[in-house]
Protein backbone atom coordinates (compact mmCIF):
# COMPACT_ATOMS: atom_id res chain seq x y z
CA UNK A 1 0.00 0.00 0.00
CA UNK A 2 1.66 3.34 -0.85
CA UNK A 3 2.01 5.94 1.75
CA UNK A 4 0.94 9.52 1.30
CA UNK A 5 3.47 11.40 -0.54
CA UNK A 6 3.92 8.23 -3.17
CA UNK A 7 -0.39 7.79 -3.34
CA UNK A 8 0.05 11.93 -4.10
CA UNK A 9 2.45 10.98 -7.24
CA UNK A 10 0.54 8.04 -8.33
CA UNK A 11 -2.88 10.42 -8.22
CA UNK A 12 -0.80 12.83 -10.58
CA UNK A 13 0.57 9.97 -12.93
CA UNK A 14 -2.49 8.36 -13.44
CA UNK A 15 -4.23 11.58 -14.65
CA UNK A 16 -1.18 12.51 -17.03
CA UNK A 17 -0.93 9.20 -18.62
CA UNK A 18 -4.95 8.57 -19.30
CA UNK A 19 -5.15 7.20 -22.63
CA UNK A 20 -1.66 7.32 -23.36
CA UNK A 21 0.43 3.98 -23.39
CA UNK A 22 4.15 6.10 -22.20
CA UNK A 23 4.45 9.29 -20.82
CA UNK A 24 7.52 11.52 -20.44
CA UNK A 25 7.61 13.44 -18.32
CA UNK A 26 10.20 15.28 -15.82
CA UNK A 27 10.85 15.41 -12.20
CA UNK A 28 10.52 19.03 -11.80
CA UNK A 29 6.79 18.35 -13.19
CA UNK A 30 6.08 16.11 -10.54
CA UNK A 31 7.88 18.06 -7.84
CA UNK A 32 5.54 21.63 -9.13
CA UNK A 33 2.36 19.45 -8.75
CA UNK A 34 3.07 18.05 -5.44
CA UNK A 35 4.67 21.08 -3.86
CA UNK A 36 1.08 22.24 -2.86
CA UNK A 37 1.34 19.94 -0.05
CA UNK A 38 4.51 18.66 0.06
CA UNK A 39 8.61 19.76 -0.89
CA UNK A 40 10.29 16.83 -2.24
CA UNK A 41 13.85 16.78 -3.67
CA UNK A 42 14.65 14.72 -7.15
CA UNK A 43 16.07 12.19 -5.25
CA UNK A 44 12.87 11.46 -3.30
CA UNK A 45 10.98 11.38 -6.11
CA UNK A 46 13.40 9.00 -7.73
CA UNK A 47 12.85 6.53 -4.45
CA UNK A 48 8.96 6.96 -4.58
CA UNK A 49 9.70 6.42 -8.28
CA UNK A 50 11.23 3.15 -7.85
CA UNK A 51 8.76 1.97 -4.57
CA UNK A 52 5.82 2.47 -7.12
CA UNK A 53 7.67 0.58 -9.68
CA UNK A 54 8.47 -2.23 -7.15
CA UNK A 55 4.64 -2.24 -5.83
CA UNK A 56 4.17 -3.00 -9.54
CA UNK A 57 2.19 0.24 -10.31
CA UNK A 58 4.31 1.57 -13.09
CA UNK A 59 7.29 1.06 -15.25
CA UNK A 60 9.34 3.63 -16.02
CA UNK A 61 12.85 4.43 -17.88
CA UNK A 62 14.93 7.25 -17.00
CA UNK A 63 15.91 9.15 -20.42
CA UNK A 64 18.77 11.75 -20.68
CA UNK A 65 18.60 14.85 -22.46
CA UNK A 66 20.42 18.44 -22.55
CA UNK A 67 17.71 19.93 -20.04
CA UNK A 68 18.03 17.02 -17.40
CA UNK A 69 16.37 13.82 -16.82
CA UNK A 70 12.96 12.61 -17.94
CA UNK A 71 10.96 9.26 -16.94
CA UNK A 72 9.16 7.75 -19.44
CA UNK A 73 6.52 6.03 -17.50
CA UNK A 74 3.89 3.49 -18.52
CA UNK A 75 1.06 2.53 -16.12
CA UNK A 76 0.69 -0.80 -15.51
CA UNK A 77 -2.89 -2.69 -14.76
CA UNK A 78 -2.59 -1.96 -11.16
CA UNK A 79 -1.81 1.48 -11.70
CA UNK A 80 -4.31 2.09 -14.38
CA UNK A 81 -6.97 1.08 -12.04
CA UNK A 82 -5.70 3.03 -8.96
CA UNK A 83 -8.08 5.67 -9.23
CA UNK A 84 -10.76 3.67 -9.69
CA UNK A 85 -9.64 0.98 -6.48
CA UNK A 86 -9.08 4.13 -4.29
CA UNK A 87 -13.03 4.99 -5.00
CA UNK A 88 -13.71 2.13 -4.44
CA UNK A 89 -12.39 1.20 -1.11
CA UNK A 90 -13.74 4.97 0.24
CA UNK A 91 -16.77 3.95 -0.75
CA UNK A 92 -17.15 1.04 1.10
CA UNK A 93 -15.24 2.63 4.44
CA UNK A 94 -18.53 5.10 4.34
CA UNK A 95 -20.51 2.25 3.74
CA UNK A 96 -19.39 0.64 6.58
CA UNK A 97 -19.66 3.40 8.82
CA UNK A 98 -22.95 3.98 7.77
CA UNK A 99 -23.52 0.16 8.86
CA UNK A 100 -22.19 0.72 11.95
CA UNK A 101 -24.44 3.28 12.79
CA UNK A 102 -27.50 2.45 11.68
CA UNK A 103 -27.06 -0.80 13.54
CA UNK A 104 -25.74 1.00 17.48
CA UNK A 105 -29.26 2.93 16.41
CA UNK A 106 -31.31 -0.05 15.87
CA UNK A 107 -29.92 -2.12 18.60
CA UNK A 108 -30.39 1.45 20.86
CA UNK A 109 -34.01 1.03 20.34
CA UNK A 110 -34.64 -2.21 20.96
CA UNK A 111 -33.05 -2.03 23.94
CA UNK A 112 -35.25 0.26 24.78
CA UNK A 113 -38.10 -0.94 23.82
CA UNK A 114 -37.18 -4.52 25.65
CA UNK A 115 -36.40 -2.03 28.91
CA UNK A 116 -40.13 -0.60 28.31
CA UNK A 117 -41.45 -4.33 28.16
CA UNK A 118 -39.82 -5.68 30.89
CA UNK A 119 -39.81 -3.23 33.41
CA UNK A 120 -43.88 -3.02 34.71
Amino acid sequence: MPDKKEKLILKYLCKVCTGKKTYLISPSDIAKQVCKKYVLSVSEIDEIMASLALQNYLEYVISDSKNGYFYCVKLKKKGQTYLHDAKKQKKALYMLIVRSIFLATVSFVFGLILKAIFKT
